[in-house]
Formats: C-alpha cells, structure tokens, sequence
C-alpha cells in the first residue's frame, strides 16, 4: 500500500487488533481511536485532526453486541460517531473503508432484525449519500485468533473449544462462516477499491455443527433450545455474493481450513483450560 498515515478506530476489537497487526507490519504509522474517545467534551475536534493527519480510514470500531436493546447507546456509538468522522473525511478527501456487517441483510430482505443491524445500515446508507471515498465492507460470521475476550459474543468456534460444548437452536440455521485472515485482506484491498458495498464472506452457507466439527472437540456435546429460545431478530440464513466480492479478492479459508487454523493457533496458546 502506498500510504504512510492511518487512521484505526476500534484497535483493541476483534477484527480491528488483527488489522492492526497487519498494518504496523507493513510499516504503516496507524493513529487509534477508542470507544471512550467519546468522553472528551472536545471530540470532534480531536478526530478532526486525526482525520487531517491520516491518508486513509479504517472505521472498525462499534458496538458489536446484537443484542443490546438500549437504541440510544447503540446510535451514539455506531452512528452518530460514524456520520462525524464520514464528515471530516469528506471535507478532508480521506478514504473510508468502513466495517460494515451481513446484519444488515436481516433474513435476506434488505431490513435488518435487530438495533445492531440498524446502526450499520444506516452508517453504510450515509456513507454513501455524502459522495466522499467511502466502502463499505459487509462482514458475514467472522472468527478466529483475538476474539478471546468477546465472551457469549465470540464465535461458535472458539466457544465450543473453550468449553467443550455449545447450544444451538433448532432448525437447522446456517451462516456464512469467514476467517479473519481474509477478512483483513479484504481491508487491505478495499485501500484501491471503488466506492461501494462489498461482501466479506465464502460463499458458502454452513451449518453450525460443520464448524464445530471442524474444531476438532472430541467427543462434542451438542445441546439444542427449544423453539421458544429463539430471539425474533435471529438471522437463520447467511450467504455472501460473490458476485459483491471486491474485485481480485477471494476467500482463502473454508470451514476446513480455517478451523485447522484456529484450532492450532488456540493448542499453542494451550488455550481451552
């Protein structure tokens, strides 16, 4: 990549401490921003000149519980700090590659289920109208290595090898498993990529016991809710058009590969006890 200066909101996160990684390896100077950045009183103006001393933006950082009801939170955090930062963007003419998520899509009919899903579509929708350098890229279900301190929101993956087992709801839902090293790839292309929305995922739709499988736990105790368990917001179905893939990317990890990945990265980290 040829630029010197970025701009990373949301570092210490899942997907923003491996772009990070990836970034201060290139040898790419990378200024931060966090969630409690929004105490200052002087804020914006802070992000102001971060923005002016940055050649491009990185905008990972959010609220990413689905769950969490309170809307006002979930706005103040995931939009209304967003719009600012698209803001000086703009008045800047510095890029956004912005984090967006397969929340959006709800059960496939373009309206999201949740606040969560919201507060991304409606960054994703600003971006886009304001008519600055903006992509967005739409994450399906990532996991893999630095999602340990997410806990009941961590993937399916490394909750079933932490502790052996895992619940899953009836029904047979499937999901669009993707591994967090294509999905930092997909950032890194996204630096010359036009404006748009893109998505980050296989492809493919699997089920939840394919990637539990794909851990490797032995024996692996399945247990299943019963129908009432299930949120009225619950995507059941998730799949990637690949048709919306950033041109020249491609996933390099399936279900297999990728759980042979994580799984040898947490036996090193002689994580599971």
């Amino acid at each position: 990549m040829d630029i010197k200066n970025v701009l990373l909101t949301g570092h210490r996160g899942f997907i923003g401490k491996n772009l990070y990684k990836e970034l201060k390896s290139l040898g790419i100077n990378v200024y931060t921003v966090e969630m409690d950045f929004l105490n200052d009183p002087y804020w914006k103006e802070v992000l102001y000149n971060k923005v002016k001393r940055s050649d491009i933006i990185f905008h990972v950082g959010a609220i990413s519980d689905t769950t969490l009801k309170d809307s006002q939170k979930m706005l103040l955090y995931n939009y209304e700090f967003s719009k600012v930062l698209i803001d000086h963007a703009r008045d800047l003419a510095v890029k956004v590659i912005y984090s967006s998520s397969a929340a959006n899509e709800g059960n496939g009919n373009g309206i999201p289920n949740n606040i969560y899903g919201w507060s991304k579509l409606l960054v994703e929708n600003y971006g886009i109208a304001k008519g600055g350098s903006f992509v967005s890229l739409r994450y399906f279900n990532v996991y893999g290595p630095g999602e340990e301190h997410k806990g009941k929101m961590a993937s399916m993956a490394y909750q079933a090898y932490k502790k052996g087992e895992v619940y899953l709801f009836p029904g047979g839902p499937t999901r669009d498993f993707i591994y967090i090293d294509d999905v930092v790839k997909a950032n890194i292309m996204a630096v010359n990529a036009f404006i748009g929305v893109y998505d980050v995922g296989t492809g493919v739709s699997s089920s939840f016991e394919e990637l539990v499988v794909g851990m490797g736990i032995k024996p692996v105790k399945l247990f299943y809710t019963t129908e009432d368990k299930i949120p009225s917001w619950y995507q059941f179905y998730t799949k990637a058009d690949r048709n919306k893939w950033l041109p020249g990317w491609y996933p390099e990890y399936d279900i297999e590969r990728g759980t042979n990945k994580y799984k040898n990265y947490l036996n090193k980290k002689n994580d599971r006890y």
